[in-house]
């Protein structure tokens, strides 16, 4: 008979907190690891995820139509997208685009943090999920959204615990700033940590993890030195949000 493995929680013993959250045995709390990759930055700022340009935010809770580039040969897959409601609650919806490689979602979405394949099916196109021509949710032969941007769920505060920022290039001379901003309901965005780097990667943890409150846009930006530049930027922010009650 194949032995049983089992975690020691089991027994009555101990585990590490970090481990337990990712178990979800801590009632409330969740973790999160979101990573971005924007694969030409010039001399204007861009969001580092891989449709390019600033991301823009929907104002009110939209359907979203995703659309892959190869049509009917991505017929079938099966695409999960993760996002809060016009409440901000967290919501998720799968879909399957259909002989023509369309798919609409019957949920409304004020903010589309994910979406990923989650069938059998891998994609052979990129799919775009857009409301009115303008970009969400954009995913391509990773199977998964390279977005490095999230929203804090109503009823929740965000604790990041680490970022992580990666610039390369081969142009000569040039580097990238690299910004970690934040922006809460009505407000502006705020830059809580800024980065230089050059074919570098820098490492960032916070001893005392660094807040966000609920419904607050999290979002790393970069911008290269010159036209030029040429740069290459993955972002990633790794934090524990719980819930507020």
């Amino acid at each position: 008979m194949a032995r049983e493995l089992a975690s020691i929680s089991r027994f009555g013993l101990t585990e590490p907190f970090e481990l337990q959250v990712s178990r979800n045995q801590i009632t409330g709390h969740k973790r999160l690891l979101k990573f971005g990759f924007n694969p030409l930055i010039n001399e204007v700022e861009e969001t580092v995820w891989e449709a390019g340009g600033l991301y823009t935010y929907p104002t009110s809770a939209l359907i979203l139509t995703g659309t892959s580039s190869a049509g009917a040969t991505d017929a079938g897959v099966v695409i999960t997208i993760q996002g809060l409601d016009a409440n901000y609650n967290e919501i998720s919806e799968v879909v399957t685009l259909n002989a023509s490689g369309i798919a609409v979602t019957t949920q409304a979405f004020l903010r589309a943090n994910r979406a990923f394949v989650s069938g059998s099916q891998g994609l052979t196109g990129a799919v775009s999920f857009q409301n009115a021509g303008t970009t969400y949710c954009y995913l391509n032969g990773d199977n998964q959204t390279l977005m490095s941007l999230w929203t804090v769920p109503a009823g929740h505060t965000a604790y990041i615990l680490q970022t992580d920022v990666t610039v390369m290039t081969e142009a000569n001379n040039k580097f990238g700033t690299v910004r970690l901003i934040t922006r809460a309901p009505g407000k502006v965005f705020r830059t809580q940590d800024l980065f230089a780097a050059q074919n570098t990667s820098i490492v960032r943890e916070f001893a005392l993890p660094l807040p966000v409150a609920e419904k607050t846009d999290i979002e790393f930006r970069a911008i290269g030195s010159s036209s030029n530049a040429l740069l290459h930027v993955s972002a990633t922010f790794e934090l524990i949000y719980i819930r507020d009650t």
